[in-house]
C-alpha cells in the first residue's frame, strides 16, 4: 500500500485547495507531562464529500462520517481531549473546510475539519484534515493524505496523529499497530495465537492457528517483521514472521526452554534468554540465524534484555542478588550493574524510545507498570490493578500498553494502555483474551 502525503503529489485541483498560504500558528496546546485537570474540547463533525460515489469502503460521505468518528477515538483515548462528534455536529460544507464558520463552534476550543474525495470504485481516496483554534479564528495545520479506499482508518490516525502532535508539541502514535498472543481456552490449558491489530484494535488479524504456542512477540525497528517464541513437541523455536509476505523463517531452536526475544535497534541482531543446566543466560544471534552468542554468565535467572535506543546498553533483569531486579549492561555484556533499589520485585524491562525511562513490572504484593530513569532513580508506579504487567512503549514513548489479568479462577487477560500520567487508562478491544502486547513503530 503506497501511503502519500498530499503535498506535491496530488492533482493541481485537490493541490489547489489545501495551498492557500499559513497563517501564524496560535498558542493553543495541552501539557501531557502534569496530571491533566481538564480536557481541551474539540469538535470535529463529519468531512463531507466533494462528490457522492461509492467505494468497496462505503458511500463518499460514509467515509467522511467514519473518518472523523475514528479522529474523536483517538484524541479522547489520548485522556488529552475531550473531542465530540461527529454525531450531532452541525454539518459542514465543502467551502466551510477552508473557511470555517467559527460562530458554528463557540462552545469549543479547536476545530477538526477536512474533506474527502474520491471518483469511486476503487479509486484512491483523498483525506483534507484541518485543525483551527476556535477562539483566535486561526488555522493551526492541515495536511492531506491520498490511500486505497480499504485503508481510510490510516488517514483517520494520520489526521489525528497531525492534531496530536501540533497540540501536544510530541511525536504522534495512533498509525501504528500492535502484535499481542490471544489467547482462548481453558485456563490452564490455553491457546496461544500471535495476531496483529491497530493500536486502537480495528483490523485484527490472527497470524498463527493455534496448533503450537506463540510467546512474546516483538516488531522490528523498520516494522516489516516480528519475531516471536514457537513450542511445538518440546522443540522450541525462534521465528522471524514477515508482515509483508506472510512467511516465516527459523533463527534458532533448542531442546531448552527459551524465551522473550528482542530486536536490536538495528535489526541486526535479536536477544534472547536461554536455560541450560539449570542456569538462564541472555543471549545475542543474528537475525539471519546463526551461533547464539552468550552476554551473562552470573549463576541465577537472568531474563529479558532489552537495548537502549542507541543499541549501546541492555537492561535485564536478573535474581542473582537474591530476587529479581533490574540490571544494565554494555551491549557486548560487560559492565552489569544493578539499578533497582526498591522494595519488591522488578521484572520485563524495556526501554522507552526516547532512552529516558525504562518501563517495567513492579511485583510487590500485585503486579503493577512502573518507570525510572536508566539510572534507577525517579520510581513511578502507573497502574493499580490486580495483575498488571508486561509494558510495551508507544512509538512516541508516552503511552504504555501492558496486559491485565483479572482474579479468579477463570481471570482473563485484556490489553491496556496507559500515559505516563498514570491517569489515562483505556482497555484495547481484542476477539479474544490478550497478552504480551508489543507496540510496533509508526507505519511507512
Amino acid at each position: 500500500m503506497t501511503f502519500k502525503r498530499m503535498f506535491g503529489t496530488l492533482a493541481t485541483a485537490v493541490a489547489a485547495l489545501l495551498a492557500l498560504s499559513t497563517p501564524a500558528l496560535a498558542q493553543l496546546s495541552v501539557d501531557v507531562t502534569g496530571d491533566i485537570d481538564s480536557s481541551l474540547k474539540i469538535a470535529v463533525p463529519a468531512m463531507p464529500a466533494q462528490q457522492e460515489v461509492t467505494t468497496p469502503a462505503g458511500s463518499a460521505s460514509d467515509l467522511g462520517r467514519k473518518i472523523a468518528e475514528v479522529i474523536a477515538s483517538d484524541l479522547k483515548g489520548s485522556g488529552l481531549f475531550a473531542p465530540s462528534g461527529p454525531g450531532g455536529m452541525p454539518g459542514v460544507t465543502t467551502p466551510e473546510v477552508t473557511f470555517p464558520s467559527y460562530d458554528k463552534w463557540g462552545a469549543y476550543q479547536a476545530l477538526v475539519q477536512g474533506f474527502v474525495r474520491t471518483t469511486g470504485g476503487e479509486a484512491d481516496i483523498t483525506v483534507g484534515c484541518y485543525l483551527y483554534d476556535v477562539a483566535l479564528k486561526q488555522e493551526l495545520t492541515r495536511q492531506g493524505y491520498v490511500v486505497a479506499p480499504r485503508d481510510w482508518r490510516r488517514a483517520a490516525h494520520k489526521c489525528a496523529d497531525a492534531i496530536y502532535a501540533r497540540l501536544s508539541g510530541e511525536s504522534p502514535f495512533f498509525d501504528s499497530r500492535i502484535a499481542y498472543i490471544a489467547e482462548s481456552g481453558p485456563k490452564g490449558n490455553r491457546t496461544k495465537r500471535l495476531a496483529i491489530m491497530d493500536s486502537d484494535g480495528a483490523n485484527h488479524r490472527f497470524i498463527t492457528n493455534g496448533q503450537s504456542i506463540a510467546l512474546t512477540p516483538r516488531f522490528s525497528p523498520d516494522y516489516g517483521s516480528i519475531v516471536y517464541v514457537s513450542y511445538l513437541n518440546n522443540r522450541v523455536r525462534i521465528y522471524v514472521y514477515n508482515i509483508g509476505s506472510g512467511k516465516q523463517r527459523l533463527v534458532t531452536e533448542s531442546n531448552n526452554p527459551t524465551f522473550a526475544p528482542r530486536w536490536s535497534p538495528d535489526g541486526r541482531n535479536i536477544l534472547f534468554s536461554m536455560a541450560v543446566a539449570g542456569n538462564t543466560d541472555i543471549y545475542r544471534v543474528s537475525a539471519q540465524g546463526g551461533s547464539p552468542v552468550r552476554l551473562t554468565t552470573t549463576p541465577g535467572i537472568d531474563v529479558g534484555g532489552s537495548y537502549s535506543p542507541d543499541g549501546s546498553r541492555i537492561v535485564f533483569e536478573s535474581d542473582r542478588s537474591g530476587g529479581q531486579q533490574l540490571y544494565v549492561m554494555n551491549a557486548d555484556g560487560s559492565n552489569q550493574q544493578r539499578i533497582s533499589h526498591g522494595g519488591g520485585r522488578y521484572a520485563t524491562p524495556e526501554w522507552s524510545p526516547r532512552g529516558d525511562l525504562i518501563a517495567f513490572t513492579k511485583i510487590s504484593g500485585d503486579f503493577k507498570v512502573a518507570v525510572m530513569t536508566p539510572g534507577g532513580g525517579n520510581e513511578r508506579i502507573l497502574t493499580n490493578g490486580w495483575q498488571d504487567e508486561q509494558p510495551t512503549w508507544s512509538p512516541n514513548g508516552r503511552v504504555l500498553q501492558f496486559f491485565r489479568t483479572s482474579p479468579g479462577r477463570d481471570g482473563a487477560s485484556q490489553v491496556w494502555q496507559v500515559d505516563l500520567t498514570g491517569v489515562n487508562e483505556r482497555r484495547i478491544p481484542t476477539p479474544l483474551s490478550g497478552s504480551d502486547p508489543a507496540w510496533g513503530p509508526l507505519l511507512p
